[in-house]
């Protein structure tokens, strides 16, 4: 049974369970009308999404109570209290109430705008951040209004590229993922934005071919992605070229994501760390997995498919991973807000790639990149915006989480390590991955008085885990070391 015939995915019970967040917003039917319009508002400005109203604390709560003339202001709220007026569908969905009385929820399906900034009666724009609604400054409006004509390029059309150039096991996985039980799937295209009617023909958009096209590159020759892998630190030319491996990544975006991540996946190291439970040595991965699979993501999700003569790169150097998408921070978002904003160069793919599974609906995606790392011990993620592109840089830290030969200190410090308290492991571990650990970095890891952290170290340079290395007393330099054992 299809309970929405405009997202056939939702049920009742998902529109209760279902977290809030970029695509989805819950209203109680008691809501002001011009707080609805602010949800409203929010979702055209970015991605588009769906409101429920008549829930309350995930509870069904229904609307017929609130009478013919309040339903019809929550319907017409996005035409009369929008400037200009939002683009949206409606529909009423039967439900039955705790209680056992019928009643009705409604559902606003909000489309993206592509060209347009709108606002309220007051003169204020609001734009869909994760899960909350963010009053644009005038800076920020000014810059979306800029930006605005790049979405245009998704529903523009490829008049060369049919249904037969379409690939049918992607199809068929979304098909599956948005729980659509129909025969024709050009319905679904349609519905979703992907595919135009034109005379007694279907024309296919750019977005459509990027996600569904066997071939894309036919009709968009940049869309791709390359993968390179250099010996050493840097690029070299010429006779020292020092190319080791590079790969051309093509073909629908959800099939090119699965093979980029194993392309990339199959050249990482591993390295040696201390298991924070054991005190024994075990085998890390260079980077965290999240994080580079979401740098690769978001890459293919948001750059500027319009841009030509760039593709997409993943480099990889002994030191670090580079991750470029062609176009700049999209709108209001730039390197210092990366990890509070989130606004979408292409909100139809973004959206396919979401009920697909691939993009973070909350937003949270590139706040934990930069959690991940700093719980590997590794440098903060390095966003940077060169030569209209976007490039995201990982660092791996090699040289100070070499392999050594660690046989005899991790014997040695596995027999006490169950007899060690939290911030004594903590410290050793610091340590051992980064060569060195200062008082106040131990401080500020365990959240206590740098005096307590000295203590610690103290006591571990007494049992001959540590050894200070300081040219004096005072030496504001001053560190720990773990003490190399292998070397006696």
């Amino acid at each position: 049974m299809v309970f929405s015939k405009h997202r056939t995915e939702l049920s009742i019970e998902l529109l209760q369970e279902k977290p809030e967040g970029q695509y989805f917003d819950r209203k109680s039917a008691g809501i002001s009308i011009p707080k609805l319009v602010q949800s409203i508002i929010a979702f055209a400005n970015a991605d588009g999404g769906t409101i429920a109203i008549g829930i309350k604390n995930r509870q069904i709560q229904g609307i017929n109570s609130q009478g013919n003339v309040r339903i019809n202001d929550f319907i017409q709220s996005g035409f009369d209290q929008c400037i200009p007026s939002v683009k949206y569908q409606y529909e009423y969905i039967d439900v039955i109430k705790e209680n056992g009385n019928a009643d009705r929820i409604v559902l606003l399906h909000i489309e993206a705008s592509k060209d347009r900034t709108h606002k309220n009666q007051s003169d204020e724009v609001f734009l869909r951040v994760g899960d909350e609604n963010k009053k644009l400054s005038f800076a920020q409006r000014l810059q979306m209004e800029y930006d605005k004509g790049e979405r245009s390029f998704e529903d523009k059309i490829i008049p060369e590229c049919t249904l037969d150039d379409l690939d049918d096991q992607v199809l068929g996985n979304y098909q599956l993922a948005v729980n659509y039980g129909g025969d024709d799937i050009l319905k679904l295209l349609k519905a979703r934005g992907f595919a135009k009617p034109k005379n007694n023909d279907v024309q296919i958009t750019n977005a459509g071919v990027l996600l569904f096209a066997k071939y894309p590159t036919t009709f968009l020759p940049n869309a791709r992605v390359r993968f390179i892998k250099y010996e050493g630190s840097k690029a070299e030319v010429g006779t020292g070229m020092n190319i080791i491996k590079q790969e051309t990544i093509e073909g629908p975006i959800p099939k090119v994501i699965e093979e980029v991540k194993n392309v990339v996946q199959s050249q990482l190291r591993n390295f040696t760390a201390l298991h924070p439970l054991t005190g024994k040595f075990v085998s890390v991965p260079e980077y965290p997995t999240f994080a580079w699979q979401e740098g690769i993501i978001n890459a293919i999700t948001h750059r500027a498919y319009n841009l030509q003569g760039e593709d997409i790169r993943v480099t990889m150097f002994d030191d670090r991973l580079e991750i470029l998408s062609p176009g700049k921070f999209p709108n209001i978002v730039n390197k210092d807000n990366i990890r509070e904003v989130r606004y979408s160069r292409n909100p139809r793919i973004a959206r396919v790639l979401t009920e697909l599974g691939w993009v973070r609906e909350l937003g949270e995606g590139v706040k934990r990149i930069f959690e991940e790392m700093r719980l590997f011990y590794l440098d903060e993620p390095i966003y940077d915006e060169p030569s209209h592109s976007v490039l995201l840089v990982l660092k791996n830290n090699i040289v100070t989480r070499r392999q050594r030969r660690q046989e005899r200190i991790g014997s040695l410090i596995s027999k006490e390590w169950t007899g060690m308290n939290d911030e004594e492991k903590r410290a050793l571990e610091i340590a051992y991955i980064r060569d060195k650990i200062t008082t106040r970095e131990l401080a500020d890891t365990v959240e206590r008085s740098p005096n307590y952290a000295r203590k610690i170290l103290n006591n571990l340079e007494a049992r001959g885990f540590l050894k200070l290395v300081s040219s004096s007393k005072t030496d504001p330099n001053q560190y720990f070391q773990l003490i190399d054992y292998t070397e006696k």
